[in-house]
């Protein structure tokens, strides 16, 4: 190399020691004096990992005093350049720099810098860039972002509603489907796409204290949101890193109790600005006009200050109206400001729901019908339409198409379908059958006698404390013979248990009793008597102990047989790959014992419910479970009157209960009139059905698309080429295990000291849905994994592959043929929240340049280009630049006029399209607030303000140049 005192190199592979100095020579060796860092490297003279540095006409230079130049003339004398130009600051001109006095801590950052300064990428790393960026562009545009990438089943009712409310800004609804279709899932895929389109930052969420950590592994497991616990013990460690502890996490769990119970840490939750209140078992709090409960209080102060809020609740009409339309006033408390108002409002639904169905059915409308959709679309004229759904002589399609516009048309103008969702598991369907198998068993001689004696002794207890007490006799045998009694030999229920295992030893078990002591006894039973594999959960075990419980139940291969639960157990956990249900005892409760079948019954469940429940003949297990089955029909359907039926006879049934002999007349009487009042209610519950709010709520043929696009998006082979691409230039190990799995480990080579979604051991991936949802212990790998997403951010930022040397062998052009591919991005530098990345993400344009300054990228696809070509080393393709860089420049001066067009064009369609969505969005609802109430101001005055911002954005636009590429064409 032509190496002279005096002149600047950089260093290939410490490019950040910055400028450095020849300073020795000897015919062997070389010195370089790296002044920024104040070291010296040595390198043979023949072999030095170094690139010259020179500048060209145009260029913009900086000396070691600070000042700029704009070079104008490029002298060199003995191998030595100097630099003659104009002073950026002074404008004085025929300023001389000689290249010793060039700054050292000159950077090339710019890629067509980095091209001459030797700082050539991988040809593959260059093609991984470009990939990254059109990936990015194409999945920030996507009308799907936040609902391909979660591990869940595709069930349309689900997709449905997060799609509908996970794109509004500031949503408030209450999410009130019946118990077993998904509430937490629909919640997770709208905070989801909250919190990707960048419209919510900082997320609440408030839950029972026992279901904390259900949410907590549901949200990380199914979305990949870390969500941070909060309890007095957080807040205590969190006070030294900031005053108000609620500020040091951005996704926050915690329990409403403990806000409830704490008004310091409540006010510090008040005071935390958050953009999403999530509050689950919302029919928990208690509302009436002159008292509200609490945690109604509480709620209702953070609904006040959040501008999005999710309330999930159970299915409403079990719980009283008024407990209903208390919950929508947290949602817009100037909406629902009167009880009575809103009873006469839902009388008016009527008419519109028989529209709707009548519209549904498909038959021919008669005149009343005719009339009423007229009233009801006053301001539509809808003459037109029913000529349509009337005429013979008109497509099916289009019928159908007319049909539903004006069904949507309704729906839109009338009732609370803004506001809220509910889905029942009639309207659903695809629920499997409960079978319900009643096991009668004698009553051990030992019970009667604990129990006589119990009777004897129990003057001083209440009705219904000894109604409660002889539903469990194992507890008053355990009271009269002491810790060591062990009524597990001769219980006959251990018996048929036991025999019940063994004859479905290939099946799993969840067995629920309501007391934490039953379930450990039987564990001990079931072990030392059998030794049948099982473990216990109950309230007594820590969170993590539960977990690993439930896990173990979960496990396919070496896994427990049987879960044995207390009561706790029925609560918010989903066991449904086991379909066998064994009630040991039986809760005094309907509303607990549809809990307990519902962690089988759920949405998912492939069999049908196999219900076992023995029980002792004569006792009162035999009444409750008669009462049950014969007054409620329980057991074998949802039991939405269970609640209201036990209010009405719950102290006959409790006399009954607390009888020694609970049979007889009252009962057979007690039954019957349950039974006739389960049927009245159940017949005015099926009248009063919204149906309008159902079919708004399951979204019909809306939902059934969804699917089948999402479908059609898993398993893009695009996906996976590009994530093990990826996976490979950061320097990860990959073991591919076969059956859909790989495993993917931190390696020692790798680019950065961790990388963003791998844990320090590293984890097993699967593209595969399905796998992913049998398999707990792989993640689930989509475009919106954080492996992914924080892989690309990574790959962009740490400047990986933006610049490149490639040889084209092609015999039809001249050898020596130049073409330079640059990759352009336009950005518009806005807040995520603003909603930009909808309409004008950072967008790549790509343009290949020839000699002429033709741009051929629209008849050059890039793939298939891309496979043309072959790599070229570093130095040779140092060389090659360094030849070349007048004809380089001229062919970025070429780009840089063909791009201003592209962008032009580019912030056109966008602001075109902004327009389109947002005013067509914002004209629907300033029509339909003079018929819905329910459209709310903010919503209005946001879109306007959002419309005005976003065009603001985008007019300013700005373009860069991100990465480039030099083909040489060679014979050879």
């Amino acid at each position: 190399m032509p190496f002279a005192l005096g002149q600047r190199w950089i260093s290939d592979t410490e490019s950040d020691l910055g400028l450095g100095t020849v300073v020795a020579l000897d015919a062997r060796t070389v010195t370089l004096m790296f002044s920024a860092c104040e070291e010296n490297r040595l390198y043979a003279r023949n072999d030095a990992p170094v690139t010259r540095v020179m500048f060209n006409v145009g260029d913009v230079i900086e000396s070691h005093d600070g000042w700029s130049l704009n070079v104008e003339q490029v002298d060199e004398d003995n191998g030595v350049f100097t630099y003659i130009g104009t002073r950026t600051d002074t404008g004085e001109e025929g300023v001389v720099l000689r290249e010793i006095f060039l700054s050292n801590q000159i950077r090339f950052n710019k890629p067509q810098d980095k091209l001459f300064a030797g700082q050539i990428d991988r040809m593959d790393r260059f093609a991984l860039r470009y990939r990254a960026l059109k990936n990015q562009y194409e999945q920030h545009k996507s009308a799907l972002r936040g609902l391909c990438g979660m591990r869940a089943g595709l069930i349309p009712h689900q997709l449905f509603i997060a799609h509908e409310v996970g794109r509004r800004y500031a949503p408030r609804v209450l999410l009130a489907d019946e118990v077993g279709l998904g509430k937490t899932i629909e919640a997770g895929m709208i905070i989801h796409q909250q919190v990707l389109s960048g419209r919510a930052e900082r997320i609440l969420i408030l839950v029972p204290e026992t279901l904390q950590h259900q949410w907590l592994v549901e949200m990380m497991r199914r979305f990949n949101l870390h969500f941070s616990i909060f309890d007095e013990e957080r807040c205590v460690e969190a006070f030294a890193d900031s005053a108000n502890p609620f500020d040091t996490a951005q996704l926050v769990l915690c329990s409403l109790d403990f806000l409830r119970k704490s008004r310091r840490r409540f006010e510090q939750a008040l005071d935390a600005d958050w953009d999403l209140l999530v509050v689950d078992e919302a029919h928990h709090l208690e509302w009436s006009e002159d008292k509200p409960s609490r945690q109604y209080q509480v709620v209702e102060e953070l609904a006040e200050k959040s501008p999005g809020v999710l309330l999930l609740t159970a299915t409403p009409e079990q719980l009283g109206h008024q407990s209903h339309f208390a919950r929508l006033r947290l949602l817009d408390p100037d909406r629902f400001y009167d009880y009575e108002a809103f009873v006469e409002e839902e009388r008016q639904y009527a008419p519109v729901a028989e529209a709707v169905s009548n519209l549904l059915s498909d038959e021919k409308l008669d005149d009343s019908a005719k009339n009423i959709l007229t009233e009801l679309l006053s301001e539509q004229d809808i003459e037109p339409a029913l000529r349509i759904i009337e005429a013979s002589d008109v497509d099916s399609e289009i019928k159908a198409s007319t049909r539903a516009e004006l069904i949507d048309n309704l729906m839109d103008r009338h009732g609370t379908g803004r506001v809220l969702f509910r889905n029942t598991r009639a309207g659903v369907k695809g629920f499997p059958q409960r079978h319900l198998n009643m096991y009668p068993l004698a009553l051990p001689t030992q019970y009667q006698t604990a129990m006589r004696v119990a009777g004897m002794m129990g003057g001083s207890m209440s009705t219904e404390q000894k109604a409660v007490k002889l539903l469990y006799p194992e507890d008053i045998f355990q009271e009269f013979e002491g810790e060591s009694a062990t009524w597990w030999h001769f219980d006959p229920r251990v018996n048929w248990l036991l025999d019940m295992l063994k004859a479905n030893r290939n099946e799993k078990v969840l067995v629920i009793c309501a007391r934490a002591q039953t379930a450990l006894t039987l564990e001990q039973a079931l072990r030392e008597r059998e030794g049948i594999r099982a473990t216990v959960f109950h309230e007594g075990m820590s969170i993590i102990e539960r977990d690993k419980a439930a896990a173990y139940f979960a496990q396919e291969e070496d896994g427990a047989q049987v879960l044995l639960c207390s009561e706790i157990g029925s609560e918010g956990r989903n066991f449904q790959f086991a379909n066998q249900l064994v009630m040991f005892d039986l809760p005094n409760n309907p509303d607990l014992l549809e809990q307990r079948i519902g962690r089988l019954d759920r949405i998912g469940q492939k069999r049908d419910i196999e219900i076992h429940v023995p029980h002792l003949q004569g006792t009162s297990q035999a009444l409750l479970a008669r009462w049950y089955n014969e007054g409620l029909n329980a057991f074998e359907e949802t039991c939405p009157t269970g609640r209201a039926i036990y209010d009405a006879f719950s102290d006959e049934l409790i006399a009954l209960l607390a009888n020694d002999k609970p049979e007889g007349e009252q009962l057979e009487s007690l039954i019957e009139k349950s039974a006739a009042m389960h049927n009245e209610l159940k017949s005015k519950l099926e009248q009063g059905r919204d149906r309008l709010l159902e079919i708004h709520s399951n979204g019909g043929d809306k939902a059934q698309a969804l699917v089948e696009e999402i479908s059609a998006k898993d398993g893009d082979t695009n996906l996976v080429t590009f994530a093990l691409g990826l996976f490979d230039t950061i320097g990860l190990n990959q073991d591919d295990r076969g059956e859909n799995a790989i495993v993917v480990t931190p390696s020692e080579h790798m680019m950065v000291a961790s990388y963003p979604g791998l844990p320090y051991d590293g984890c097993t991936i699967t593209f595969d849905r399905d796998t992913a949802l049998s398999r707990e212990d792989m993640h689930f790998i989509s475009w919106e994994h954080p492996m992914i997403q924080g892989g690309i951010d990574l790959l962009l930022t740490e400047g990986v592959g933006t610049t490149a040397v490639s040889l084209l062998k092609n015999k039809a052009l001249p050898a020596g043929t130049l073409l330079l591919e640059l990759v352009y991005v336009v950005d518009a530098q806005a807040p995520k929240q603003s909603g930009i990345n909808r309409f004008l993400p950072k967008t790549p344009i790509r343009i290949l340049s020839d000699a002429k300054g033709n741009n051929l990228a629209a008849n050059v696809e890039f793939e298939g280009f891309n496979r043309q070509l072959s790599p070229v080393n570093r130095h040779l393709g140092s060389k090659l630049v360094n030849s070349v860089q007048k004809d380089i420049h001229t062919l970025i001066e070429f780009a840089e006029k063909s791009v201003i067009d592209e962008v032009a064009a580019i912030r056109t369609n966008a602001q075109a399209e902004m327009e389109a969505t947002l005013r067509s969005e914002l004209d629907r609802l300033q029509a339909l607030k003079a018929v819905n109430p329910n459209i709310r101001d903010d919503e209005l005055e946001l879109l306007e303000s959002q419309i005005t911002e976003l065009t603001g954005y985008i007019t300013k636009a700005q373009v860069q140049l991100d990465s480039l590429r030099l083909i040489v064409v060679s014979h050879g």
